[in-house]
């Protein structure tokens, strides 16, 4: 094995043992309700439906099919053209307290129960992210209380 060999097989050896750097998520919401299939083919086995505005994470993006994960952790493939780049969150706690500033202390403005899907308006200070409600009403609410980000 000649020396430049073994300084790639070397090389190869100890980038295989750095850690990588997290692929950023990219984040859809359903532009309408979509039947969520095993494999990206409407002729696939049906999983389950998801409603209109839900936020998903893209895990593998081919042609036409995406293959994406929900709040809940399932995994399933749905077709491109149901989805919307619209950004929207997912309530993960039982009930989430939504502020009229982003501050543990400021005035609630409403509360939302858990699976509620909200739209992200903006990501706000410290942990905060700026929410509106289907009906027009906005606020604050911890990142950590919602999926989607």
């Amino acid at each position: 094995m000649s020396a430049l060999t073994k300084l790639s097989y070397a090389a190869l050896a100890t980038l295989s043992v750095l850690p990588l750097p997290a692929a950023a998520l990219d984040y859809l919401s359903l532009a309408e309700a979509a039947v969520m299939y095993d494999a990206p083919s409407q002729k696939a086995a049906p999983q389950f439906v998801i409603a209109l505005h839900t936020p998903v994470a893209v895990v593998v993006a081919l042609e036409s099919w995406y293959k994406v994960r929900d709040a809940a952790g399932g995994i399933a493939w749905v077709e491109k053209r149901q989805l919307s780049p619209k950004r929207t969150l997912q309530v993960t706690v039982p009930r989430v307290q939504v502020r009229s500033q982003p501050d543990a202390n400021a005035a609630p403005v409403f509360e939302a129960e858990k699976d509620v899907v909200l739209e992200l308006v903006e990501v706000a200070e410290a942990g905060w992210v700026k929410i509106r409600h289907r009906d027009g009403q906005s606020g604050f609410v911890r990142a950590n209380q919602v999926w989607g980000l």
